[in-house]
Protein backbone atom coordinates (compact mmCIF):
# COMPACT_ATOMS: atom_id res chain seq x y z
CA UNK A 1 0.00 0.00 0.00
CA UNK A 2 1.45 3.34 -1.12
CA UNK A 3 1.11 6.38 1.12
CA UNK A 4 2.69 9.65 0.09
CA UNK A 5 2.08 13.18 1.32
CA UNK A 6 3.78 15.22 -1.35
CA UNK A 7 5.24 13.06 -4.11
CA UNK A 8 4.26 10.55 -6.77
CA UNK A 9 7.70 8.92 -6.82
CA UNK A 10 6.52 5.82 -4.96
CA UNK A 11 3.63 5.15 -7.32
CA UNK A 12 3.79 2.22 -9.72
CA UNK A 13 3.98 2.84 -13.45
CA UNK A 14 2.78 0.14 -15.84
CA UNK A 15 4.63 -0.45 -19.12
CA UNK A 16 3.72 1.64 -22.14
CA UNK A 17 1.90 -0.10 -25.00
CA UNK A 18 4.93 0.91 -27.09
CA UNK A 19 6.92 -1.61 -25.03
CA UNK A 20 4.60 -4.44 -26.11
CA UNK A 21 5.34 -5.41 -29.74
CA UNK A 22 1.91 -7.02 -30.01
CA UNK A 23 -0.04 -3.89 -29.05
CA UNK A 24 -2.09 -1.92 -31.59
CA UNK A 25 0.02 1.15 -30.82
CA UNK A 26 3.24 -0.70 -31.61
CA UNK A 27 1.68 -1.89 -34.86
CA UNK A 28 0.80 1.60 -36.09
CA UNK A 29 4.06 3.05 -34.72
CA UNK A 30 5.92 0.88 -37.21
CA UNK A 31 4.61 3.17 -39.92
CA UNK A 32 7.31 5.68 -40.91
CA UNK A 33 4.50 8.27 -41.10
CA UNK A 34 1.39 7.44 -39.11
CA UNK A 35 -1.83 8.84 -40.55
CA UNK A 36 -5.08 9.46 -38.77
CA UNK A 37 -8.27 11.44 -39.12
CA UNK A 38 -9.16 14.47 -36.98
CA UNK A 39 -12.89 13.84 -36.65
CA UNK A 40 -15.31 16.70 -37.40
CA UNK A 41 -17.47 16.10 -34.32
CA UNK A 42 -18.37 19.79 -34.05
CA UNK A 43 -20.35 22.24 -36.19
CA UNK A 44 -18.06 23.63 -38.88
CA UNK A 45 -15.35 21.08 -38.16
CA UNK A 46 -12.07 23.04 -38.27
CA UNK A 47 -12.80 25.59 -41.02
CA UNK A 48 -14.64 28.88 -40.51
CA UNK A 49 -16.04 29.35 -43.99
CA UNK A 50 -19.51 29.36 -45.52
CA UNK A 51 -18.37 27.81 -48.80
CA UNK A 52 -20.70 24.85 -49.52
CA UNK A 53 -19.71 21.37 -48.34
CA UNK A 54 -21.29 18.22 -46.93
CA UNK A 55 -19.20 17.90 -43.75
CA UNK A 56 -21.41 17.28 -40.71
CA UNK A 57 -20.86 16.99 -36.96
CA UNK A 58 -23.36 14.21 -36.19
CA UNK A 59 -22.39 10.73 -35.02
CA UNK A 60 -23.67 8.92 -38.11
CA UNK A 61 -21.47 11.04 -40.37
CA UNK A 62 -18.43 10.52 -38.15
CA UNK A 63 -19.15 6.80 -38.01
CA UNK A 64 -19.07 6.64 -41.80
CA UNK A 65 -15.84 8.66 -41.92
CA UNK A 66 -14.20 6.42 -39.33
CA UNK A 67 -15.11 3.25 -41.19
CA UNK A 68 -13.90 4.83 -44.41
CA UNK A 69 -10.61 5.84 -42.77
CA UNK A 70 -10.09 2.28 -41.55
CA UNK A 71 -10.93 0.82 -44.95
CA UNK A 72 -8.36 3.14 -46.53
CA UNK A 73 -5.69 1.88 -44.14
CA UNK A 74 -5.38 4.91 -41.86
CA UNK A 75 -4.14 4.28 -38.34
CA UNK A 76 -6.21 6.32 -35.90
CA UNK A 77 -9.17 8.64 -35.38
CA UNK A 78 -8.87 11.59 -32.99
CA UNK A 79 -11.61 13.52 -31.19
CA UNK A 80 -11.37 17.18 -30.13
CA UNK A 81 -12.75 18.54 -26.84
CA UNK A 82 -13.99 22.07 -26.25
CA UNK A 83 -16.65 23.73 -24.10
CA UNK A 84 -18.70 26.44 -25.80
CA UNK A 85 -21.66 28.63 -24.94
CA UNK A 86 -25.04 28.68 -26.69
CA UNK A 87 -24.55 29.50 -30.35
CA UNK A 88 -20.95 28.37 -30.31
CA UNK A 89 -18.70 31.07 -31.73
CA UNK A 90 -21.56 32.65 -33.64
CA UNK A 91 -21.29 33.96 -37.16
CA UNK A 92 -23.38 32.65 -40.05
CA UNK A 93 -22.48 29.07 -39.18
CA UNK A 94 -22.82 29.19 -35.38
CA UNK A 95 -19.36 27.66 -35.47
CA UNK A 96 -19.01 24.71 -33.07
CA UNK A 97 -22.48 25.15 -31.58
CA UNK A 98 -23.02 21.39 -31.66
CA UNK A 99 -20.19 19.36 -30.20
CA UNK A 100 -20.20 15.61 -29.67
CA UNK A 101 -18.29 14.59 -26.57
CA UNK A 102 -15.09 12.93 -27.84
CA UNK A 103 -14.77 10.47 -24.95
CA UNK A 104 -18.18 8.92 -25.52
CA UNK A 105 -17.92 9.20 -29.31
CA UNK A 106 -14.56 7.49 -29.66
CA UNK A 107 -15.62 4.68 -27.31
CA UNK A 108 -18.77 4.21 -29.40
CA UNK A 109 -16.70 4.09 -32.59
CA UNK A 110 -14.15 1.58 -31.31
CA UNK A 111 -16.22 -1.65 -31.52
CA UNK A 112 -17.38 -0.67 -35.01
CA UNK A 113 -13.76 -0.95 -36.17
CA UNK A 114 -11.22 -3.77 -36.06
CA UNK A 115 -7.79 -2.15 -36.33
CA UNK A 116 -8.16 1.64 -35.99
CA UNK A 117 -6.93 3.29 -32.78
CA UNK A 118 -9.45 5.79 -31.39
CA UNK A 119 -8.17 8.71 -29.31
CA UNK A 120 -10.32 10.86 -27.03
CA UNK A 121 -9.53 14.22 -25.43
CA UNK A 122 -10.31 14.87 -21.75
CA UNK A 123 -9.87 18.05 -19.70
CA UNK A 124 -8.72 16.42 -16.46
CA UNK A 125 -8.69 19.56 -14.30
CA UNK A 126 -12.19 20.90 -14.94
CA UNK A 127 -14.74 20.48 -12.17
CA UNK A 128 -14.18 17.73 -9.65
CA UNK A 129 -13.08 14.91 -11.95
CA UNK A 130 -11.13 12.41 -9.85
CA UNK A 131 -8.37 10.18 -11.27
CA UNK A 132 -10.09 7.08 -9.84
CA UNK A 133 -13.12 7.75 -12.01
CA UNK A 134 -11.15 8.34 -15.19
CA UNK A 135 -8.86 5.37 -14.52
CA UNK A 136 -11.86 3.04 -14.45
CA UNK A 137 -13.58 4.73 -17.39
CA UNK A 138 -10.43 4.48 -19.50
CA UNK A 139 -9.70 0.88 -18.48
CA UNK A 140 -13.24 -0.05 -19.50
CA UNK A 141 -12.86 1.84 -22.78
CA UNK A 142 -9.58 0.04 -23.38
CA UNK A 143 -11.34 -3.32 -23.08
CA UNK A 144 -14.19 -2.22 -25.33
CA UNK A 145 -11.58 -1.16 -27.92
CA UNK A 146 -9.41 -4.27 -27.35
CA UNK A 147 -6.36 -2.18 -26.54
CA UNK A 148 -7.04 0.42 -29.25
CA UNK A 149 -8.13 3.27 -26.99
CA UNK A 150 -6.11 6.43 -26.45
CA UNK A 151 -6.54 9.18 -23.87
CA UNK A 152 -5.40 12.68 -24.83
CA UNK A 153 -4.91 14.49 -21.51
CA UNK A 154 -5.30 18.27 -21.68
CA UNK A 155 -5.32 20.85 -18.90
CA UNK A 156 -7.34 23.71 -20.45
CA UNK A 157 -5.79 26.98 -21.62
CA UNK A 158 -9.00 28.92 -22.23
CA UNK A 159 -9.98 31.66 -19.79
CA UNK A 160 -13.73 31.10 -20.03
CA UNK A 161 -14.13 27.33 -20.04
CA UNK A 162 -13.19 26.87 -16.34
CA UNK A 163 -15.92 29.34 -15.38
CA UNK A 164 -18.50 26.88 -16.72
CA UNK A 165 -17.26 24.47 -14.05
CA UNK A 166 -17.36 27.07 -11.27
CA UNK A 167 -13.62 27.60 -11.13
CA UNK A 168 -10.89 29.98 -12.27
CA UNK A 169 -8.19 29.01 -14.75
CA UNK A 170 -5.18 27.50 -12.99
CA UNK A 171 -1.73 28.95 -13.75
CA UNK A 172 -0.07 27.31 -16.78
CA UNK A 173 2.78 25.33 -15.20
CA UNK A 174 0.73 24.43 -12.12
CA UNK A 175 -1.81 22.80 -14.43
CA UNK A 176 0.85 20.41 -15.65
CA UNK A 177 1.99 19.70 -12.09
CA UNK A 178 -1.59 18.75 -11.22
CA UNK A 179 -1.92 16.69 -14.39
CA UNK A 180 1.28 14.88 -13.44
CA UNK A 181 -0.23 13.83 -10.12
CA UNK A 182 -3.51 12.91 -11.81
CA UNK A 183 -1.81 10.75 -14.46
CA UNK A 184 0.56 9.16 -11.93
CA UNK A 185 -2.40 8.03 -9.83
CA UNK A 186 -4.17 6.57 -12.86
CA UNK A 187 -1.02 4.69 -13.85
CA UNK A 188 -0.69 3.16 -10.39
CA UNK A 189 -4.32 2.08 -10.50
CA UNK A 190 -3.82 0.53 -13.95
CA UNK A 191 -0.72 -1.28 -12.70
CA UNK A 192 -2.92 -2.79 -9.98
CA UNK A 193 -0.05 -3.88 -7.78
CA UNK A 194 -2.11 -3.31 -4.62
CA UNK A 195 -4.89 -1.17 -3.20
CA UNK A 196 -3.80 2.44 -3.45
CA UNK A 197 -3.76 4.82 -0.53
CA UNK A 198 -2.28 8.14 -1.57
CA UNK A 199 -2.34 11.63 -0.12
CA UNK A 200 -0.93 14.13 -2.58
CA UNK A 201 -1.01 17.87 -3.10
CA UNK A 202 -4.33 17.75 -4.93
CA UNK A 203 -5.79 14.23 -4.76
CA UNK A 204 -6.46 11.71 -2.01
CA UNK A 205 -7.36 8.04 -2.24
CA UNK A 206 -7.92 5.41 0.43
CA UNK A 207 -7.62 1.72 -0.49
CA UNK A 208 -8.62 2.39 -4.10
CA UNK A 209 -8.46 -0.25 -6.83
CA UNK A 210 -9.43 -0.54 -10.49
CA UNK A 211 -10.04 -3.72 -12.44
CA UNK A 212 -9.78 -5.23 -14.96
CA UNK A 213 -6.25 -4.33 -16.03
CA UNK A 214 -5.90 -2.55 -19.39
CA UNK A 215 -5.06 -4.90 -22.23
CA UNK A 216 -1.48 -3.75 -22.90
CA UNK A 217 -0.32 -2.35 -19.56
CA UNK A 218 -2.33 0.85 -19.80
CA UNK A 219 -4.38 2.77 -22.36
CA UNK A 220 -2.47 4.72 -25.00
CA UNK A 221 -1.54 8.07 -23.47
CA UNK A 222 -1.43 11.23 -25.57
CA UNK A 223 -0.53 14.79 -24.67
CA UNK A 224 -1.49 17.88 -26.67
CA UNK A 225 1.51 20.04 -25.76
CA UNK A 226 3.45 23.03 -27.05
CA UNK A 227 5.35 24.30 -23.98
CA UNK A 228 8.35 23.22 -21.94
CA UNK A 229 6.06 22.24 -19.04
CA UNK A 230 3.83 20.31 -21.43
CA UNK A 231 6.75 18.47 -23.01
CA UNK A 232 8.13 17.56 -19.56
CA UNK A 233 4.73 16.16 -18.57
CA UNK A 234 4.47 14.23 -21.83
CA UNK A 235 7.93 12.73 -21.42
CA UNK A 236 6.85 11.28 -18.08
CA UNK A 237 3.48 9.92 -19.17
CA UNK A 238 2.68 9.98 -22.89
CA UNK A 239 3.28 7.73 -25.87
CA UNK A 240 2.23 10.37 -28.39
CA UNK A 241 2.75 14.14 -28.36
CA UNK A 242 0.24 16.13 -30.40
CA UNK A 243 1.96 19.44 -31.12
CA UNK A 244 1.50 22.52 -33.31
CA UNK A 245 3.37 25.14 -35.30
CA UNK A 246 4.35 28.31 -33.48
CA UNK A 247 4.97 30.23 -36.70
CA UNK A 248 1.62 30.23 -38.47
CA UNK A 249 -0.43 27.70 -40.43
CA UNK A 250 0.73 28.14 -44.06
CA UNK A 251 3.20 25.37 -44.77
CA UNK A 252 6.28 27.53 -45.41
CA UNK A 253 5.59 29.55 -42.27
CA UNK A 254 4.95 26.47 -40.14
CA UNK A 255 8.20 24.85 -41.20
CA UNK A 256 10.15 27.71 -39.63
CA UNK A 257 9.28 26.41 -36.15
CA UNK A 258 8.41 22.72 -36.46
CA UNK A 259 12.01 21.37 -36.52
CA UNK A 260 12.77 23.30 -33.32
CA UNK A 261 9.60 22.02 -31.65
CA UNK A 262 10.31 18.37 -32.48
CA UNK A 263 13.87 18.80 -31.18
CA UNK A 264 12.53 20.16 -27.89
CA UNK A 265 10.20 17.17 -27.60
CA UNK A 266 13.00 14.71 -28.35
CA UNK A 267 15.22 16.34 -25.74
CA UNK A 268 12.48 16.07 -23.11
CA UNK A 269 12.11 12.34 -23.84
CA UNK A 270 15.88 11.84 -23.84
CA UNK A 271 15.83 12.95 -20.20
CA UNK A 272 13.34 10.23 -19.25
CA UNK A 273 14.46 7.52 -21.68
CA UNK A 274 10.92 6.86 -22.88
CA UNK A 275 9.75 6.12 -26.42
CA UNK A 276 7.36 8.48 -28.17
CA UNK A 277 5.80 9.59 -31.44
CA UNK A 278 5.08 13.20 -32.41
CA UNK A 279 2.03 14.09 -34.48
CA UNK A 280 0.55 17.30 -35.91
CA UNK A 281 -2.73 18.45 -37.51
CA UNK A 282 -2.47 19.35 -41.21
CA UNK A 283 -5.46 20.73 -43.09
CA UNK A 284 -5.16 19.11 -46.51
CA UNK A 285 -6.43 20.72 -49.70
CA UNK A 286 -5.61 18.36 -52.56
CA UNK A 287 -6.80 18.38 -56.16
CA UNK A 288 -5.56 16.84 -59.39
CA UNK A 289 -3.40 19.90 -60.11
CA UNK A 290 -1.76 22.57 -57.98
CA UNK A 291 -3.79 25.23 -59.78
CA UNK A 292 -7.07 23.50 -58.95
CA UNK A 293 -6.04 23.11 -55.30
CA UNK A 294 -5.22 26.79 -54.87
CA UNK A 295 -8.39 27.83 -56.69
CA UNK A 296 -10.36 25.66 -54.26
CA UNK A 297 -8.44 27.18 -51.33
CA UNK A 298 -9.26 30.66 -52.62
CA UNK A 299 -12.96 29.81 -52.97
CA UNK A 300 -13.06 28.60 -49.35
CA UNK A 301 -11.22 31.60 -47.93
CA UNK A 302 -13.32 34.05 -49.97
CA UNK A 303 -16.33 32.93 -47.93
CA UNK A 304 -14.86 33.54 -44.47
CA UNK A 305 -17.33 33.43 -41.57
CA UNK A 306 -15.85 36.64 -40.21
CA UNK A 307 -17.98 37.06 -37.10
CA UNK A 308 -17.16 33.57 -35.82
CA UNK A 309 -13.46 34.15 -36.54
CA UNK A 310 -13.46 37.35 -34.50
CA UNK A 311 -15.05 35.50 -31.58
CA UNK A 312 -12.69 32.54 -31.88
CA UNK A 313 -9.67 34.82 -32.07
CA UNK A 314 -10.81 36.56 -28.88
CA UNK A 315 -10.84 33.16 -27.17
CA UNK A 316 -7.26 32.49 -28.23
CA UNK A 317 -6.04 35.92 -27.17
CA UNK A 318 -7.58 35.44 -23.71
CA UNK A 319 -5.92 32.02 -23.34
CA UNK A 320 -2.40 31.20 -22.23
CA UNK A 321 -1.55 28.49 -24.77
CA UNK A 322 2.00 28.61 -26.14
CA UNK A 323 1.33 26.69 -29.33
CA UNK A 324 0.13 29.35 -31.75
CA UNK A 325 1.88 32.68 -31.04
CA UNK A 326 2.19 33.65 -34.72
CA UNK A 327 -1.09 32.22 -35.98
CA UNK A 328 -3.40 34.96 -37.28
CA UNK A 329 -7.20 35.09 -37.62
CA UNK A 330 -7.06 34.50 -41.39
CA UNK A 331 -5.53 31.05 -40.68
CA UNK A 332 -8.86 30.05 -39.12
CA UNK A 333 -10.82 30.24 -42.40
CA UNK A 334 -9.16 27.10 -43.71
CA UNK A 335 -8.03 25.82 -40.31
CA UNK A 336 -5.31 23.40 -39.30
CA UNK A 337 -2.04 23.75 -37.42
CA UNK A 338 -0.28 23.51 -40.77
CA UNK A 339 -1.92 23.89 -44.18
CA UNK A 340 -0.92 21.50 -46.94
CA UNK A 341 -2.15 22.55 -50.38
CA UNK A 342 -1.49 21.26 -53.88
CA UNK A 343 -1.50 18.31 -56.23
CA UNK A 344 -1.07 14.77 -54.88
CA UNK A 345 2.67 15.05 -55.43
CA UNK A 346 2.75 18.45 -53.68
CA UNK A 347 0.86 17.03 -50.70
CA UNK A 348 3.18 14.02 -50.51
CA UNK A 349 6.19 16.37 -50.69
CA UNK A 350 4.90 18.43 -47.78
CA UNK A 351 4.07 15.40 -45.64
CA UNK A 352 7.57 14.12 -46.37
CA UNK A 353 8.91 17.52 -45.30
CA UNK A 354 7.08 17.21 -41.99
CA UNK A 355 8.55 13.75 -41.54
CA UNK A 356 12.06 15.06 -42.21
CA UNK A 357 11.41 17.80 -39.62
CA UNK A 358 10.79 15.16 -36.93
CA UNK A 359 7.03 14.62 -37.25
CA UNK A 360 6.04 10.95 -36.96
CA UNK A 361 2.39 11.25 -37.85
CA UNK A 362 -0.44 13.46 -39.03
CA UNK A 363 -4.07 13.59 -38.00
CA UNK A 364 -5.58 14.83 -41.22
CA UNK A 365 -8.32 17.39 -41.63
CA UNK A 366 -10.27 18.19 -44.78
CA UNK A 367 -12.78 20.86 -45.76
CA UNK A 368 -15.32 18.48 -47.33
CA UNK A 369 -14.31 15.36 -45.44
CA UNK A 370 -15.93 12.47 -47.31
CA UNK A 371 -14.85 12.98 -50.93
CA UNK A 372 -11.54 14.60 -49.98
CA UNK A 373 -10.56 11.68 -47.74
CA UNK A 374 -11.34 9.32 -50.62
CA UNK A 375 -9.25 11.37 -53.04
CA UNK A 376 -6.35 11.55 -50.58
CA UNK A 377 -6.41 7.75 -50.22
CA UNK A 378 -6.61 7.21 -53.95
CA UNK A 379 -4.05 9.79 -55.08
CA UNK A 380 -1.65 10.51 -52.20
CA UNK A 381 -1.30 7.24 -50.28
CA UNK A 382 0.27 5.37 -53.25
CA UNK A 383 2.91 8.11 -53.53
CA UNK A 384 3.70 7.88 -49.81
CA UNK A 385 3.97 4.10 -50.11
CA UNK A 386 6.30 4.40 -53.10
CA UNK A 387 8.54 6.72 -51.05
CA UNK A 388 8.63 4.37 -48.07
CA UNK A 389 6.65 6.71 -45.84
CA UNK A 390 3.75 4.28 -45.60
CA UNK A 391 3.87 0.51 -45.33
CA UNK A 392 0.75 -1.28 -46.60
CA UNK A 393 -0.98 -2.89 -43.64
CA UNK A 394 -1.40 -6.64 -44.25
CA UNK A 395 -4.77 -6.43 -42.48
CA UNK A 396 -5.92 -4.06 -45.23
CA UNK A 397 -4.71 -5.98 -48.25
CA UNK A 398 -6.75 -4.00 -50.77
CA UNK A 399 -8.10 -0.68 -49.44
CA UNK A 400 -10.17 0.05 -52.55
CA UNK A 401 -11.95 -3.31 -52.29
CA UNK A 402 -12.49 -2.68 -48.57
CA UNK A 403 -14.14 0.69 -49.25
CA UNK A 404 -16.25 -0.78 -52.06
CA UNK A 405 -17.31 -3.67 -49.83
CA UNK A 406 -18.79 -1.24 -47.36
Amino acid sequence: MTDSSDTTAALHQPPSPLEDPSSPLSRIARQPMMLGLFLPTQTGAFSQSTYPRDTRWDFEYNRELTLKAEAHGLDFAFGLQQWVKKGGFGGETNYRENFLDPFISTIALAPLTTRLVTISTVHVLYGSLHPLYLARFAATADHIAQGRFGLNIVTGYDAREPLMFGMQRIEHDERYARADEFASIMEDLWAGEEDLTFHGRWYDLESAYVSPRPVHGRPIMVSASASAAGFAYAADHSDIVFTSSRSGAPYADAMRSIPTITKEIDEAYDRTGRQHKTIIFPMVICKETREEAYAYRDAITARADTASIVNYDARHRAGDAQGWPEHVPSDRVLGGHVQIIGSPTDVADQLEGLHEAGIDGAQLGFYDYGPELDFFAEAVLPILEARGLRIPDPIVSNPREAVAAR
